[in-house]
C-alpha cells in the first residue's frame, strides 16, 4: 500500500460511529432500528439485479475510458459508505446545468475560483470541472480505494474541451479539511450525514472569519439544506429540488 495513503477505515468502527451519533439525537431504539435498515438497504443493493443498475452510469466512461461508475465500488468500501454517504457519481447534465446557473446568478469569473469536491469519490466531478477554466482543482475522498482510482482517472483523462490541467485528490476526513485562503467554489453531492455536514460548514465558517473571501457552494441532492439555516454565512442564491446554492463569504475590499 502506498503509505502516503492512509489505510481504509474498519466498518465497525463507522458503524459504531454512526450509531452513537443517531442515538444521541434518537435514542438507542431508534439508532438500533435505522442500524438494521441500513444493513437490509446494503443486502439489498448487493444482489444481482441491483448490481447492473449500478452500471447504468457507465455513458461517461465509456466516452472518456475512465472508471467513475458505481458499479466496480467493492462492497467493503460500499458498507463503509452506508455509514458516510453511499459512493454515487454526479450526471453530466446535472454538473454542467448547476454551473451554468451559478454563473448566471453571479457572473463570476472561474478563472480566480478553485474548485473543491469534498466527497469527490473516483473523480468523476473533478474531471467535468476541467472543462472549465478553474484556477486549480481539488477532491477530498476519505476511502483509499476510491481516491486511489480517483488518481488513475486523473492521470488517464484527455478531452479536447479540457480547460483546467492542475487536478488533484487528496485522501483525507473532509470533516477535519482545512479550507485553502482563496476564492473557491465548493461542491457537496450530499456527501455527510447531519452531523459530519454540521463540523464541514462551522469550519468553513470559521475559515471565512479567518480570511474574508468568496466561496460559493453547490449542493446536489439537498437532502439536509435545513442545516444550512443554522449557519448565517450561508445565503441561498439559486437552486431547484435537485440542488441549493449559496453565497457565502465575502469580496476582500
Amino acid at each position: 500500500m502506498n503509505p502516503s495513503v492512509p489505510p481504509r477505515p474498519p466498518v465497525t468502527r463507522a458503524m459504531r460511529q454512526w450509531w452513537n451519533e443517531v442515538a444521541g439525537h434518537r435514542g438507542r431504539w431508534q439508532a438500533s432500528r435505522e442500524l438494521l435498515r441500513v444493513l437490509l438497504e446494503f443486502l439489498r443493493d448487493s444482489t444481482p439485479e441491483r448490481r447492473r443498475q449500478r452500471y447504468g452510469d457507465a455513458d461517461y466512461d465509456w466516452d472518456f475510458r475512465v472508471n467513475t461508475t458505481s458499479g466496480t465500488v467493492g462492497w467493503r468500501d460500499r458498507l463503509l459508505g452506508s455509514f458516510h454517504s453511499a459512493y454515487q457519481p454526479t450526471e453530466p447534465a446535472a454538473f454542467h446545468a448547476m454551473l451554468a446557473e451559478l454563473q448566471q446568478q453571479t457572473y463570476l469569473d472561474f478563472r480566480e475560483f478553485f474548485f473543491l469536491d469534498l466527497g469527490s469519490g473516483k473523480g468523476r466531478t473533478l474531471l467535468m470541472a476541467a472543462d472549465y477554466p478553474f484556477r486549480r482543482i481539488a477532491g477530498v475522498e476519505l476511502l483509499p480505494a476510491l481516491h486511489q482510482i480517483a488518481l488513475e482517472n486523473i492521470a488517464n483523462y484527455h478531452s479536447d474541451s479540457q480547460r483546467c490541467f492542475a487536478i488533484e485528490s487528496v485522501c483525507a476526513d473532509a470533516t477535519t479539511y482545512a479550507f485553502p485562503p482563496e476564492p473557491t467554489i465548493l461542491y457537496l453531492f450530499n456527501p455527510f450525514p447531519v452531523a459530519a455536514l454540521r463540523r464541514v460548514l462551522t469550519n468553513l465558517e470559521q475559515s471565512l472569519r479567518m480570511h474574508p473571501r468568496q466561496v460559493y457552494v453547490l449542493y446536489h441532492n439537498p437532502l439536509l439544506a435545513d442545516v444550512f439555516e443554522e449557519f448565517p454565512a450561508m445565503r441561498r442564491i439559486g437552486g431547484s429540488h435537485h440542488y441549493a446554492m449559496y453565497s457565502a463569504g465575502v469580496r476582500p475590499e
